[in-house]
């Protein structure tokens, strides 16, 4: 008579946690953090570019960093 084997599970033990993010709970609070980052960087050029609206002056900055 053959012996049974134990066939192991995909679950985690019943005391560890596993988490997984998708990968906009990432990307969303990285590109949100580079958005503040460039409004503090460049400061002393705000009073420089004083004609210019500033949501305009926000997508240059953020289509200067797409590729092309």
């Amino acid at each position: 008579m053959p012996a049974r084997t134990q066939t192991r599970t995909h679950r985690p033990a019943a005391d560890s946690v596993e988490i997984r993010l998708p990968w906009w709970a990432v990307v969303l609070p990285a590109l949100a953090f580079a958005a503040l980052l460039l409004l503090i960087v460049e400061p002393g050029q705000a009073h420089a570019a004083a004609g210019d609206p500033a949501i305009g002056l926000l997508l240059g900055h953020i289509l200067g960093l797409m590729p092309a």
